[in-house]
């Protein structure tokens, strides 16, 4: 018998590659993180992340933004159509950094 582990209701998922939806996701919020960053990104590629099943998801990215650099963005994906929203961003990160809540 095959036991499959799924991420309990609130609890935040295994790491993953970031696959084309979340590289989707990612250039989608761009522009907030830079808002929210007060800065321009050249660079701005989603690496991994994981995910927490709330009213929707929020998505812990992992993105690298040149060099050394990462950053960590919070996305929200609520269950009706509307886009992705950027709730935090975590600066300061490197390719080493654990994603963890925030």
């Amino acid at each position: 018998m095959t036991t499959v582990t799924c991420p309990m209701y609130g609890g935040l998922s295994d790491l993953a590659d970031a696959g084309a939806a979340i590289r989707t996701i990612c250039e989608r919020v761009k522009h907030q993180a830079e808002q929210k960053a007060g800065k321009a990104y050249n660079l701005f590629i989603a690496k991994s992340y994981k995910s927490q099943i709330v009213s929707g998801t929020n998505f812990f990215i992992k993105v690298h933004v040149g060099g050394n650099d990462y950053v960590h963005i919070r996305v929200f994906q609520g269950l009706t159509q509307s886009g992705p929203e950027l709730v935090s961003i975590k600066e300061s990160k490197t390719h080493d950094d654990e994603i963890e809540y925030f």
